[in-house]
């Protein structure tokens, strides 16, 4: 493997990471966002507020990391990518912007109107910023973006069908990951009501993903086919791992299994980020620009390995411990659920 490709890898670890935990939070923002009203809805967004409160924040590290190795390590890509696509990408940064002050504030604001604002400002964003980053990725995949400065249309490069759809996809993705993680984080509370909840919700939303996946692939067959070719031939094996992992998790939900469950639905998106990534090799921008073409200097790409080795060593251990503790309960910033009121009932 050449210090390119070690570097386009270790981009793409980052890319997964933010993916999969990024994506869980985007997805409990969803869950917030349509919970509705009365007591269900409230108990069902004081889990989420309990369940991320201690991470959220640490979560964005992940992108921090990927734009400023795609920066650092692939400058032309860098360039190219952020000028034609900066309405979808400054709408994304826009989106992580208010999503973070609706959850800091929707708690600690004085007025219920103004809670209120900023509850739907963090549900909301929560949706519009991974849809956001999806009509980026479509844009990339269909060749919509040249090598140079604002060399795309800046409007249709992302407001097409495959864009559109794969934005949707992210979406229900982030849905699916959150709902799976929640129902974990409904046992560890002891609300069984809210782990049916989501066990319900993790199901629908497993649905929607599978169903928009399909008009994806069919979407990528008419608009990227490169990309297409590539899913259904080398990174097939991950494919189908994906969607056996995918499978295997909506099983276990229905048998009601305690084990197993997160690790899957893990798996089953990191099956499919690195599945595109052996798609599109060894592209950064397919057909246009290989990763060899549009690598920085020797010297640079050495920095950034011994920079992620260090990272590994320092970084990773500390997330990986704050995660530790807040799924130990040992970290809390908000109230969890309580048990549910005999009085009140609930349907999932």
């Amino acid at each position: 493997m050449s210090r390119a490709d070690a570097v386009a890898a270790m981009l793409w670890t980052g890319v997964t990471a933010y993916a999969v935990f990024g994506g869980a939070d985007f997805g409990a923002g969803f869950w917030s966002l349509v919970a509705g009203g009365g007591p269900r809805g409230q108990r069902a967004r004081e889990l989420v507020d309990w369940a991320i409160g201690p991470v959220w924040e640490a979560n964005h590290v992940w992108l921090i990391f990927v734009l400023v190795v795609l920066w650092t390590g692939f400058s032309t890509a860098f360039a190219s990518i952020f000028s034609t696509l900066f309405i979808p990408l400054s709408l994304a940064a826009l989106g992580i912007v208010l999503r973070g002050s609706g959850f800091a504030f929707h708690k600690t604001a004085r007025r219920l109107a103004g809670r209120n604002v900023a509850e739907r400002a963090f549900g909301l964003s929560s949706v519009l910023t991974p849809f956001f980053m999806g009509t980026v990725v479509g844009a990339i995949a269909s060749g919509r973006v040249p090598v140079g400065n604002a060399a795309g249309d800046p409007v249709t490069s992302w407001l097409n069908p495959l864009s559109l759809v794969i934005g949707a996809l992210f979406v229900a993705t982030s849905a699916y990951l959150a709902a799976v993680f929640l129902v974990s984080d409904a046992r560890r509370a002891g609300a069984e009501d809210l782990e049916r909840y989501f066990t319900a919700r993790a199901v629908g939303a497993a649905v929607a993903a599978g169903v928009l996946a399909v008009a994806g692939i069919v979407t990528l067959h008419a608009d990227a086919r490169f990309v297409y070719d590539g899913l259904t031939s080398d990174a097939l094996p991950l494919v189908i791992a994906s969607i056996v992992f995918g499978v295997a998790v909506l099983v276990l939900l229905r048998r009601g299994a305690r084990r197993g469950v997160r690790p899957l639905a893990v798996g089953a998106v990191v099956a499919i980020v690195w599945g595109w990534a052996v798609a599109q090799h060894p592209y950064l921008l397919p057909q246009d620009l290989t990763i060899d073409a549009g690598a920085a200097p020797g010297t640079t790409l050495t920095s950034l390995l011994i920079v992620f080795g260090v990272a590994l060593l320092l970084v990773v251990p500390a997330l990986a411990l704050l995660l530790t503790l807040a799924q130990r309960s040992l970290i809390e910033e908000t109230t969890g659920p309580q048990a549910q009121d005999p009085g009140i009932r609930t349907h999932a």
